[in-house]
């Protein structure tokens, strides 16, 4: 009879140990009352983190090379995303007068405006006229107007025969020259623009490197 009152004492023992241990568990799991991650203390979120949300850069935005970068037309929507590039110039290849909001923020963050109105012809590719975009690839290869950007409307064609013949300045193959522009055009792309780059005359600019930098002020 002692061995089994020892026994049942230590039975007893364990199955209290074992019901403590269940006690505690269900103690701890009862003081999750919410399973909602933490909130995070105002401390550890950043004070510019609404700003950094606000920067929108146009449509199809895109760097070129050093201080040169491409788009379609930008609103006041992209302003602050703008300002980031700190430009100096807009090289503007519509014919369209801008809205007086983008010359507001132009004139508030000392942007010069370059405007070359190239009209904006489906066909055929002769209406793109050689001497604009000549002209415009001045204003854009000029370092004392970097960081500059070029546009159009949507930033396919117009901005992209403009960059497309500065490829070529950099000597760069047809078919990259080609691979670049169709990207940026996609279903739109337009044999046109295609042939105008190709039979575009560089002779009287100045060949560029592959690369050159405009980060000099």
């Amino acid at each position: 009879m002692k061995d089994d009152n020892t026994a049942t004492g230590k039975l007893t023992q364990n199955q209290q140990h074992q019901m403590c241990r269940t006690t505690g568990v269900v103690s701890s799991v009862g003081q999750v009352d919410d399973m909602s991650p933490p909130a995070m203390s105002p401390e550890v979120v950043p004070s510019n983190a609404g700003d950094e949300l606000k920067l929108i850069p146009p449509l199809n935005f895109a760097m070129v090379d050093n201080g040169i970068f491409r788009s379609g037309f930008p609103d006041s929507a992209n302003f602050s995303f703008l300002q980031t590039l700190r430009l100096r110039s807009i090289v503007y290849l519509c014919p369209e007068p801008y809205p007086e909001a983008n010359n507001e923020f132009f004139k508030a963050n000392g942007i010069r405006l370059f405007q070359f109105g190239i009209e904006g012809y489906k066909e055929p590719f002769v209406n793109i006229p050689q001497d604009t975009i000549r002209e415009a690839l001045k204003a854009v290869l000029d370092v004392r107007n970097h960081p500059v950007l070029v546009h159009c409307k949507r930033g396919k064609h117009r901005t992209g025969c403009l960059v497309g013949c500065l490829r070529k300045l950099q000597r760069w193959c047809l078919s990259s020259v080609s691979d670049e522009y169709q990207r940026f055009a996609a279903a739109k792309a337009r044999v046109s623009d295609q042939m105008f780059m190709e039979l575009f005359d560089t002779s009287s600019l100045k060949p560029l490197s592959m690369s050159f930098s405009c980060s000099k002020k």
